[in-house]
């Protein structure tokens, strides 16, 4: 007696110390639970007749998984798709843009120095540059205080003088902002060909970050080269201190900031492998240039397709859905128990709330993200806990039947249930490997939570049925054959005990 209610004990603690795991740490949840955002990414060969390899398709995961943790979203997922796809998953993410900006952009830095004798060329284009950046901020502002109104007064004259002073001729198109992107396509296009071929690339930088310029409200990039880097870089800018040439700082073939080297480096250079980017970047602008920079350069173009973004009350709805199929299947499952086998069914009832409880609390210990898949993955190994139960009071209605006592009953219906069970799960985690490593996104997190339940139900199937039988039938009052089987299936020489 005493022996079964400390084992009962020990199985207490257990429950306790499972639900305390589950109030207290926090579950993941996948996009569809969760909701947030999704990204489809089609990586783009060079040349067009070439094909995307293995090889050149990882080196663009591993480059976008970087990117991606610096950004900072929590449980987001990066898998492959094809042969040339990535989805990326940010859960919890409803605004997709600032990802979409970070994570498209090949990031290729440059440093080059200006070319001879374009000093007059260059001040042309940043003034012109400038004025551009005028007419922006204008009609910004106008939209901002005029939200009512569409017409810009003096914005087309002024962009059509522009095309004219870059010699584009008649801008045919009526739209401000695509006339914007053109002139600055333009000036941006004339102003890198005015810089020689690149000596020194993102591949030589060790690490980036980012600061806020002292007194001033905009933010700088700091960059620190590995030493081949910082001697490359000492050498450009020996090559052009004390000129009117400058150092021009180019990202994915756009100039970002061109700067000029003082006298006192002529003797050799910015030396100490580090540098700054300053270029009117906000916080933000900051940060995802940071974050591309650390995450490194993309070895090939990458070109987001599609944009889906998930609402939280979807992601909500899915889980009370959820909840009610997984709960109403429970219910059914413990009427039929109840029905064919009594107090067993009652014991086996208990064993499998203990093992919802003790696999919730698995998965936020692990932890596991969940996802509709995975939730029908551990609705599923319900059904095997389940299973494993009926092959035990099977066994053990059986040996009543031949006229074992009650005891000896239910240990021979666990002693010969066991090979079957051990088959059964066996078999089953054969397909959850299968699944697990073969199947990609959610085929994966339907395998976990199925290949977790099949180790749980072996637990609480030969342990916590076990346990919680012995401690009933502790009890003379309930250590009935009649509680297992109906009278007239017992043998008349039955023994009660």
């Amino acid at each position: 007696m005493a022996r079964q209610q400390g084992w009962f004990a020990l199985l207490l603690a257990l429950v306790i110390s499972a639900f305390l795991l589950c109030i207290n740490l926090p579950f993941q949840l996948g996009l569809d639970l969760r909701g947030g955002s999704q990204l489809t990414l089609e990586v783009q060969p060079i040349n067009i007749s070439e094909k995307v390899n293995s090889e050149q398709l990882e080196a663009v995961q591993l480059v976008l998984d970087r990117r991606v943790n610096g950004l900072g979203v929590a449980e987001s997922s990066l898998r492959t798709v094809g042969s040339d796809q990535l989805i990326l998953e940010l859960p919890g993410e409803q605004e997709p843009s600032r990802a979409a900006r970070v994570l498209g952009k090949t990031a290729l830095l440059e440093f080059r120095a200006q070319r001879a004798g374009t000093r007059i060329e260059m001040q042309r284009l940043q003034r012109l540059r400038s004025q551009l950046r005028g007419i922006v901020s204008y009609k910004e502002n106008f939209k901002s205080n005029n939200s009512e109104s569409t017409d810009l007064p003096n914005i087309q004259k002024q962009l059509q003088d522009l095309g004219a002073s870059l010699g584009v001729g008649q801008i045919a198109s009526s739209n401000e902002d695509e006339q914007i992107e053109l002139i600055r396509g333009k000036i941006n296009n004339e102003i890198v060909n005015l810089f020689e071929p690149s000596l020194l690339t993102g591949s030589d930088l060790v690490s980036a970050g980012r600061r806020q310029e002292q007194n001033l409200s905009s933010w700088e990039v700091t960059l620190a080269f590995n030493k081949d880097g910082g001697d490359k870089f000492a050498r450009l800018t020996k090559s052009i201190a004390g000129s009117d040439r400058l150092l021009g700082i180019v990202l994915d073939g756009e100039s970002i900031s061109e700067a000029s080297v003082g006298e006192q480096f002529k003797t050799v250079g910015i030396s100490g492998g580090s540098a700054t980017i300053s270029g009117n970047f906000n916080a933000e602008s900051a940060r995802e240039l940071e974050v591309q920079l650390r995450g490194g350069s993309l070895p090939l173009p990458v070109k987001i397709i599609q944009v889906r973004t998930i609402g939280p009350s979807l992601g909500a709805e899915n889980i009370r859905k959820s909840l009610f199929a997984a709960l109403f299947g429970l219910f059914l499952v413990a009427i039929f128990m109840i029905i064919f086998y009594r107090i067993a069914g009652v014991v086996a009832i208990l064993a499998l709330s203990f093992y919802s409880l003790f696999n919730i609390a698995v998965y936020a210990l692990i932890p596991v993200t969940l996802t509709l898949p995975g939730i029908a993955g551990f609705i599923l190994s319900i059904g095997m806990a389940v299973d494993a139960n009926v092959l035990i009071f099977e066994r053990v209605k059986d040996e009543l039947r031949r006229g074992n006592t009650l005891i000896r009953s239910i240990e021979t219906g666990f002693s010969q249930a066991f090979s079957s069970i051990i088959d059964g799960h066996i078999t089953t985690l054969i397909s959850c490997l299968s699944l697990f490593y073969l199947g990609t996104g959610f085929v994966k997190g339907f395998a976990a939570t199925l290949g977790l339940g099949v180790f749980m139900s072996l637990f609480t199937a030969l342990t916590c049925t076990r346990v919680l039988l012995r401690f009933l039938m502790s009890y003379k009052t309930l250590r009935k054959p009649t509680n297992f089987l109906p009278l007239q299936q017992l043998p008349k020489e039955i023994t009660i005990t």
